[in-house]
């Protein structure tokens, strides 16, 4: 039997800080952004700063976690994502997010593009992981859609994982649709029969999320960033969130189309 939840939408303001750092402008402005995504409807916030600061500053993961403090009690939660440096480390316990995800990018990335081998780091990550929780942080770890990959996710402490859905929103409407999307729900129920949260994030639009989301009803959380600046340039911040709110319901809308889980 599915047992129906809802999947929190988180909303990644990295591309509205990198259009307001390519004019050396105030605007437009993150935490206005984040008070209109909010506004509208979304359940969280994630901000992924990057050491040389090309789009979320330092200064935005504090004023981000400010506004939301300022907030009063909310259901809206924050999300820092990052490789776990000793400044990002100090960073995330500084502005103290509802969670943080280890993310395995090297400094130059251009974004994220593939999940920790969590064996071969087995030692670096339950320290990290272990020093986050001290401060009471939830952790989840960035996870390529590989069920052997992820599973010692709970061994080094993790509470979730995120799936990396990238190859998926890829193949998305082409002929290796089929075999990048079974990947992802083998992976979730992977993690699922592990005992960890699932989250999920990259190239999701409201083209192939869906999908995704009639296939694991037990998803908790979607990070939506570049598909969700392209959508409010057509539809505004309201109407694009509006959009994906039903998105993540199209399950209610076709329930035959919703699979089981095992």
């Amino acid at each position: 039997m599915v047992t129906k939840m809802r999947t929190n939408l988180s909303i990644n303001l990295n591309k509205v800080a990198l259009l307001r750092n390519q004019r050396n402008m105030p605007y437009p402005s993150v935490i206005e952004a984040a008070r209109s995504v909010i506004n509208a409807g979304a359940h969280g916030i994630t901000a992924h700063p990057r050491p040389d600061e090309r789009h979320i500053t330092r200064r935005d993961v504090r004023e981000l976690a400010a506004m939301l403090r300022r907030s009063g009690p909310t259901a809206v939660e924050y999300n820092i994502e990052g490789y776990p440096s000793p400044e990002w480390i100090a960073l995330v316990k500084e502005a103290r997010p509802d969670q943080a995800t280890l993310v395995p990018d090297p400094p130059d990335a251009h974004t994220s593009d593939e999940g920790w081998d969590i064996r071969a780091n087995r030692a670096f990550l339950e320290g990290v992981i272990g020093e986050l929780k001290g401060a009471g942080i939830r952790v989840s770890l960035f996870v390529d859609c590989d069920p052997e990959r992820l599973r010692p996710a709970r061994d080094v402490g993790a509470d979730r994982v995120e799936l990396y859905t990238g190859p998926y929103g890829f193949a998305f409407g082409k002929a290796g649709e089929d075999e990048e999307f079974a990947r992802c729900v083998a992976a979730a129920e992977a993690a699922r029969d592990a005992g960890l949260g699932l989250n999920a994030g990259h190239d999701l639009n409201l083209e192939n999320l869906p999908r995704f989301r009639r296939a694991v009803p037990w998803l908790l959380e979607v990070s939506i960033g570049h598909a969700f600046t392209a959508d409010a340039l057509r539809l505004g911040y309201a109407g694009t969130i509006k959009a994906y709110l039903r998105a993540l319901r199209a399950d209610e809308a076709r329930p035959e189309l919703a699979v089981a889980s095992r």
